[in-house]
């Protein structure tokens, strides 16, 4: 009844994950693949909780 007032879990995860790929580009424009290879990874692993709850 109430669903409309719970909180997205997957939200907050999404901002971050986001976050970190638009770090990761911009570390890309500078030429720092080490880092944008670093960003992204951790991109991803913010991504696999994600796909978790999606999933369910």
């Amino acid at each position: 009844m109430f669903s409309i007032f719970k909180r997205d879990p997957a939200k907050k995860l999404k901002k971050q994950y986001f976050a970190k790929l638009e770090q990761a580009m911009l570390a890309q424009r500078k030429g720092d693949i080490r880092t944008y290879s670093l960003l992204t990874a951790e991109a991803g692993e913010i991504d696999k909780p994600i796909s978790n709850l999606m999933e369910s």
